[in-house]
């Protein structure tokens, strides 16, 4: 049964635990006879639901959403926002993370010293080309395509507003060496470039480098930003001093 369960999506599995939670908090405060407060409950259910969740072995940023999910949807409640917050909220949400939901991978932005590292270890003169798996806004393309011209750079991006951003930015920094694109990472065929950067999660790197293995060519270069490849140790590190002590990890395909 628990195997069957940990097969689920991580957000269908987080719900069930967030309803059991329910289930064992009224169960417990009926046995002994409580009747606590609406937040007091809220927050007991929240403490039970990330309980629940690290014993389930869901990733660490599930048990702070598991832990506020029901105290933030009783302080919603009495506030009373109007509905047409919630929809536009909503909206925001699903524009900037899209299909964060089912892969696990949120926006994340590295930062202008990742970029200054990641163009050290580029080609030195002969042209190449590299993808960036997962672009976001466009900041590595942008940097690259500005600081090291004689490359070409394509850009794949799953969430609508952010591969907007990226569009726009690109369009109007007139960088003819730069594309992106709007579509998923996994239909991406990687044998058509010389360098693959990805900045994702650590769910999907398994996952990524079997692809990097079966479709990048010999002699080409795969580098991940801060998620290594699980009992596969890069043959080059990279220790970056930036806010998140980012780490560049280098496989010579």
């Amino acid at each position: 049964m628990t195997s069957l369960l940990q097969r689920l999506p991580p957000y269908l599995y987080a719900l069930l635990l967030q309803l059991a939670a329910f289930v064992s908090a009224a169960a417990t405060v009926n046995l002994i006879g409580l009747s606590p407060a609406p937040f007091a409950f809220a927050l007991f259910c929240g403490t039970l639901a990330a309980a629940f969740s690290h014993l389930a072995g869901l990733a660490r940023w599930w048990l702070f959403i598991q832990l506020a999910f029901a105290p933030a949807l009783v302080m919603v409640l009495a506030l009373e926002i109007p509905p047409g917050f919630f929809l536009a909220a909503f909206f925001v949400m699903l524009v900037v993370y899209w299909s964060t939901f089912r892969t696990q991978v949120p926006l994340y932005l590295s930062s202008r010293k990742v970029w200054q590292a990641l163009a050290t270890r580029l080609p030195a003169e002969q042209a190449f080309s590299l993808v960036d798996l997962g672009s976001g806004i466009g900041g590595v393309l942008a940097h690259l395509a500005r600081t090291r011209p004689q490359g070409r750079y394509h850009g794949v991006e799953s969430a609508p507003l952010p591969f907007l951003w990226s569009w726009l930015r690109i369009r109007s920094g007139g960088y003819r060496n730069c594309t992106v694109h709007w579509g998923s990472l996994w239909d991406s065929d990687l044998s058509q470039y010389d360098v693959v950067f990805a900045y994702l999660s650590p769910v999907p790197m398994d996952a990524l480098w079997r692809k990097a293995r079966q479709e990048m060519r010999p002699g080409s270069l795969f580098i991940s930003n801060t998620f290594a490849v699980p009992d596969h140790p890069p043959q080059e590190t990279v220790s970056i001093d930036d806010l998140h002590h980012s780490t560049l990890y280098l496989w010579h395909m």
